[in-house]
């Protein structure tokens, strides 16, 4: 196989992957949960890129509909928060050139701080575009009186930084004992 079609199989088991992660029940409430299929794809965004990331991500937002997993309200809020959000969960990548240097120049601080960035920036990204949905569409169902906007900031922080915390955690004990997850072969 060339080396685009392994990308691409790569992408797609790690979706799959993600999707099966997400299945493991973190929800605490309605309002907030740990996306452990974040930690597949954030590796996978290093190692290929930010490309392949977003790739990857819209494929596993995709896998949402088949399997039933999908929260709809509107067919604008469910573009939003399932195809559109978990692809921006790929910019993890755009640390990959920082992560592959910091790995061949043995510069462990410098690669656990990259890692930590990544695994930080893609739970942002994903969790702005969940922000967005949750403030637009979901705030008739905001709790504690609080205004659409602040309980959907709350909420999706919350949600966003345990998941990138999580995800930095077992990025970081992947780095620890097996660097060369993060390079890839081919």
């Amino acid at each position: 196989m060339s080396s685009k079609t392994n990308i691409w199989v790569e992408g797609t088991i790690i979706a799959a992957l993600a999707m099966i992660l997400s299945f493991i029940p973190t929800n605490i409430g309605s309002s907030f949960s740990v996306s452990l299929g974040q930690i597949p794809l954030t590796v996978f965004a290093i190692r290929r890129g930010w490309r392949p990331g977003l790739m990857a991500g819209l494929v596993w937002g995709l896998l949402h509909f088949p399997l039933g997993q999908v929260w709809y309200l509107s067919v604008l809020q469910v573009m939003i928060e399932y195809p559109f959000a978990f692809t921006f969960a790929g910019f993890a990548g755009l640390y990959s050139q920082k992560i592959y240097s910091a790995i061949h120049a043995n510069a462990e601080k410098k690669a656990i701080r990259s890692l930590i960035t990544a695994a930080f920036v893609g739970a942002a990204a994903r969790y702005f575009w969940h922000f967005v949905a949750g403030w637009i569409f979901w705030g008739a169902y905001a709790l504690w009186n609080l205004k659409p906007w602040v309980f959907s900031l709350v909420m999706n922080s919350a949600s966003g930084a345990a998941t990138a915390i999580v995800t930095a955690v077992v990025l970081v004990f992947l780095y620890r004992s097996m660097p060369q997850i993060f390079t890839p072969k081919s």
